[in-house]
């Protein structure tokens, strides 16, 4: 029957294959606009400030029209006009730091050449006219060479690449067509008017109507980075010993998004490097000073693509389907948890500490009780006898202590990053509300505890430090003073 089916529509004429054509066009033309418009409604909705930026350009485009439109401004500016409309095409960026980059980076370069292509073409007229072209030529090749080379420096090449892009090219038409073009002051005085008119109005749009700050999206983007790595580091605990003490397993960790969220934080060094970089170009706004730190958001971005890393290693054991022994396992299974579980909180504190600009210490209390955790494994490890235990079974379960332990140090680095950038910041300092619990624990954190092993006596020595250099309560460093108790 298929094959009857094939035959007949071979069979069919192109008129017949037209009008069938015909006839669905309405059906796929619909389902084709609303395709169309799905997904423009799903890119608003994303981030409505996108609307919003169309506006602007449209906006500044219809603003910057006025020097044809109007006689007046006609006479003024002449053809040159149309350099306005072209450079707010393309200086016009989504952010105010964009914006002004560009803007700036045009009018400097427009300047600079323009007088130097007017100077260049003085200095050939005075060769004469057939020495004119020559010189004209070397010059031309001279600086266009150096400039180009200028590019590949990564300073000049982030902050003032499109500038040096604009100089070779207002540099070559300005001193190439003077020779031909009698008023070249003019020509470059128009030129330059009507770029600073374009970038003047890009400026002023950009800034006074819903502006989008690149440092204020920076701000948010690294302190969301560290709340993801909180969210993984907040459910492994109890995920990966569950995972161990089920043998059936339905639900793998691909699922979970709390799991997944730390992904996006391995691919975000372009882009906190591009708004770093935006964002130094933008006046004082709202919380954020003229000179604000903005590089200290590059050091804590590494830190916690560190700290991404170590947890991509994390989720791999998650679902490894490998045995551990029972008997090792409860051994760690404690103090694993409790370092994933304090890792979170700190990190959660240092999000929140970003996201209000208020001081960090209360994520200290969290460092230290991970740190007290690092104590207590090491503790249980070396009271245990792993001599006769299958070194092969509890290395899976193992290197998941040891890469807690590099998260955890990974998270004291990320908090000193955090308080250092609260320091040049001057973030607003809020008095920490601690639970007598909590409290009561970061003074028994304060020591070490050391097993003592002789034969039938074994015992617990525990020193606690009563002043400890790093106690808040000390602004001056003291020498502590210790106590021992013997368990």
């Amino acid at each position: 029957m298929e094959i009857e089916s094939a035959t007949q529509e071979l069979k069919a004429g192109p008129f017949e294959r037209a009008w069938g054509w015909l006839k669905a066009l309405p059906s796929k033309s619909k389902a084709k606009v609303i395709s169309v418009a799905k997904n423009i409604k799903k890119v608003g909705q994303d981030d409505p400030r996108r609307i919003v930026h169309s506006l602007k350009v449209g906006l500044a485009l219809t603003l910057v029209s006025l020097l044809y439109y109007s006689r007046t401004l006609y006479d003024g500016f002449g053809v040159a006009g149309m350099w306005a409309v072209l450079t707010v095409v393309v200086v016009f960026e989504f952010t105010v730091g964009g914006t002004l980059c560009k803007s700036l980076n045009r009018g400097f370069a427009t300047f600079l050449a323009g007088a130097l292509g007017v100077g260049a073409q003085q200095l050939a007229s005075l060769f004469g006219n057939k020495g004119e072209p020559i010189v004209l030529g070397f010059l031309v090749f001279l600086l266009a060479a150096a400039s180009t080379f200028t590019r590949f420096f990564p300073r000049i090449k982030a902050r003032y690449d499109y500038g040096v892009l604009i100089f070779i090219l207002t540099f070559s038409l300005v001193s190439v067509s003077g020779i031909r073009a009698e008023e070249i002051l003019q020509l470059a005085h128009q030129r330059l008017s009507t770029i600073i008119v374009g970038g003047a109005t890009c400026i002023v749009v950009s800034i006074c109507i819903c502006p989008v700050w690149a440092g204020e999206d920076l701000h948010k983007l690294v302190a969301s980075n560290i709340d993801k790595l909180a969210s993984f580091l907040e459910g492994f605990g109890g995920e990966y010993f569950e995972c161990l003490e089920k043998e059936d397993i339905t639900v793998s960790s691909t699922e979970k998004s709390f799991l997944q969220g730390y992904k996006s934080v391995l691919n975000s060094k372009s882009t906190e490097d591009s708004m770093v970089n935006l964002a130094r170009w933008e006046p004082g706004h709202g919380r954020f000073g003229f000179r604000h730190p903005w590089k200290q958001y590059l050091k804590i971005g590494a830190i916690s693509r560190q700290c991404a890393y170590l947890i991509e290693a994390l989720n791999s054991c998650i679902n490894s389907n490998v045995q551990v022994p029972e008997e090792f396992q409860s051994k760690i299974q404690e103090s694993c948890i409790k370092m994933s579980e304090e890792s979170s909180k700190a990190l959660r504190s240092l999000a929140s500490s970003i996201k209000t600009m208020t001081n960090p210490s209360p994520a200290s209390i969290h460092v230290e009780n991970s740190k007290a955790a690092i104590n207590e494994l090491k503790v249980i490890l070396k009271a245990s006898s792993l001599e006769q235990a299958d070194l092969f079974a509890i290395v899976p379960a193992a290197t998941v202590a040891s890469t807690l332990v590099e998260v955890v140090k990974c998270v004291d680095k990320l908090a000193e990053s955090v308080e250092e950038l609260a320091n040049l910041a001057h973030f607003k300092n809020v008095e920490a509300t601690v639970s007598p619990e909590s409290k009561s624990q970061l003074l028994l954190h304060r020591g070490t505890v050391n097993p003592v092993l002789d034969g039938e006596n074994d015992h617990v020595v525990i020193t606690i430090d009563e002043n400890p250099t790093d106690s808040p309560e000390n602004q001056k460093p003291a020498r502590p003073s210790r106590q021992q108790l013997e368990v």
